[in-house]
């Protein structure tokens, strides 16, 4: 469970945030601040994971906390939610080393990437005491690989069939990334909240598309189990 706490000084805004986030599985919000000292002095005594924090904000902003942040070297990762949209302050905050930068007004489904993409991100790092190069790549770039190995860079991103969700391909392959051991289409439908048969679907287009593989296990009783893996 990745730890997030919300800073954010409209209640409003705060509240929709924190119902965006906890919609994604993995993400609890621990706890919300309205400005940048109370988030700064919680991120001391909580120690979160990530901290989705506002720029313009009372009595400090985001812009002196991040830097209070980096300069502590508290080991939380910053994703920025803000109006903020001048190059100067998107410069100046990018140079702080925020995992992403998401604009006002912004969609669940935009939020909803960016936490799956951190969440593959934790899950390939935790424990982990050096990279590969190929290992950084799939961090960083996480379509890249398999962009190049389906031979077509806009595939996956732009063509689905009639009835695909864009969303619902993305959280599907998410999922499989994480898992190296391989994922069944039942344990693929409980880790994201769809229908089995949904699930099934995603994951048999995927490995049509040459995105995933499938190994068949057979087990001692009833048929045989389709496991899934990058």
């Amino acid at each position: 469970m990745i730890k997030v706490l919300l800073v954010e000084d409209d209640p409003m805004v705060r509240e929709v945030n924190r119902q965006f986030i906890e919609r994604v599985d993995g993400f609890e919000v621990i706890a919300m601040c309205s400005n940048g000292v109370e988030g700064y002095d919680q991120i001391t005594k909580l120690a979160p994971n990530l901290v989705i924090m506002d720029i313009f904000m009372p009595e400090q902003d985001g812009l002196v906390t991040l830097r209070k942040i980096r300069n502590a070297n508290l080991p939380v990762d910053v994703i920025t939610v803000t109006a903020a949209n001048d190059m100067q302050t998107i410069q100046q905050i990018l140079h702080l080393g925020v995992y992403d930068y998401i604009m006002k007004p912004f969609t669940f489904e935009r939020i909803q990437q960016t936490l799956l993409n951190y969440f593959t991100f934790k899950s390939k790092t935790v424990g982990v005491q050096g990279l590969t190069q190929k290992e950084l790549d799939e961090m960083i770039h996480p379509y890249r690989e398999i962009e190049e190995a389906n031979g077509n860079e806009h595939t996956l991103l732009t063509e689905l069939p009639k009835g695909f969700n864009r969303t619902t391909l993305d959280k599907v392959l998410h999922f499989v990334k994480a898992k190296k051991e391989g994922v069944s289409a039942d344990e693929v439908a409980a880790g994201i909240g769809v229908a089995r048969v949904t699930a099934r679907r995603y994951l048999d287009f995927l490995e049509k598309q040459n995105f995933i593989n499938v190994d068949v296990h057979y087990g001692g009783v009833g048929r045989p189990i389709n496991h899934y893996y990058i």
